[in-house]
């Protein structure tokens, strides 16, 4: 039998962690999860308009790491239940691929808009998603433990990010757009 995607148990603006708990929707640990969950469909949508492959199979590890990051944060933490975890190799391989496009992209010798084709602005759209997901985890660190390694990976990833938006300008043969503080 399938589930119904309708449970009428967040009507009255409460919803449940894992575990059981119930919280007000705008609880800083919904918020939290909820910015990791915009960031990964934001993430699906770039993943759709790159044209690098290497690039795409690496975004679509990052959904399935943020996936991951997500439920991590939607567990009651005094009702632990197992989630697949967030590690320091995984933030070890957006490193890797950080110094693969640095390989190939001009030194960055002044600031840039995010601009350049449809998928670099996107993937700056991502990088500022992933700064706010950061910010609300941080929040909910300052009041419950949180895994440290997912605060170090949306760190890592709007970095990522950025380094990808420049890499697919490159990729696609058009011009980085330079900031202009006189215009």
């Amino acid at each position: 039998m399938a589930l119904k995607i309708y449970t009428k148990t967040g009507d009255t603006g409460e919803t449940s962690l894992f575990g059981g708990t119930r919280l007000w929707k705008d609880h800083m640990r919904i918020e939290a999860y909820g910015t990791v969950d915009e960031l990964n469909a934001a993430i699906g949508y770039l993943s759709e308009i790159a044209r690098d492959a290497q690039s795409v199979s690496t975004l679509k590890l990052v959904q399935n790491k943020l996936f991951n990051m997500g439920s991590l944060l939607a567990v009651d933490p005094t009702k632990p239940v197992e989630m697949p975890a967030v590690r320091p190799d995984d933030v070890a391989r957006l490193e890797s691929e950080i110094d693969r496009m640095e390989a190939v992209v001009p030194p960055l010798k002044q600031f840039i808009l995010p601009a350049g084709t449809a998928a670099a602005a996107y993937a700056h759209v991502c990088r500022t998603i992933c700064r706010r997901a950061e910010r609300r985890v941080i929040t909910l660190s300052r009041e419950t433990s949180v895994e440290p390694t997912i605060i170090t990976y949306l760190n890592r990833l709007s970095d990522y990010l950025f380094v990808l938006a420049r890499y697919l300008v490159q990729q696609a043969g058009a011009e980085e757009v330079h900031w202009d503080p006189d215009a």
